[in-house]
């Protein structure tokens, strides 16, 4: 079966986040502890957007929109638990982040106009939002 390129950019946006849960077992440092649970409650809202997307969910323009909302308050609060450089053998943030940390600033500045932007209220502008916050989200997980 050939996969659409949008279809591709649910599918990889979802396991991008699948793999965080796994790290959050045993984190001593509550620092860590809490950008983990910030990403992990941004993966839970993205996940009901990416369902609904494909269809594994019912549309609910009300659950979408507050899915939406958490994503936004969440990518608001990124850089400031990012920005000091907190480390714990079961954190995955690779030090990348704060050796080039405007562009890691600057992709959380773009992934939060794009939360801003999105308009998840019908199922077509749903896809759309989904994608689009979707290739935000990969561009800052692949680096």
């Amino acid at each position: 079966m050939k996969l659409s390129p949008s279809m591709m950019v649910v599918i990889l946006t979802a396991c991008v986040f699948a793999t965080v849960a796994v790290a959050h077992s045993g984190v001593k440092n509550p620092a860590v502890r809490e950008r983990m649970d910030l990403m992990k409650s941004s993966q839970d809202a993205m996940d009901m957007l990416v369902r609904m997307a494909k269809g594994e969910a019912e549309f609910d323009p009300g659950f979408a929109g507050q899915a939406r909302q958490t994503l936004i308050l969440n990518i608001k609060d990124i850089p400031l638990h990012f920005r000091n450089l907190e480390q714990d053998l079961k954190s995955d943030a690779l030090p990348v982040i704060w050796e080039n940390w405007a562009d890691f600033e600057a992709k959380s500045t773009k992934a939060l106009d794009v939360a801003v932007s999105s308009d998840v209220s019908t199922f077509p502008k749903l896809r759309e939002g989904v994608l689009a916050l979707g290739g935000q989200c990969l561009s800052c997980h692949r680096t």
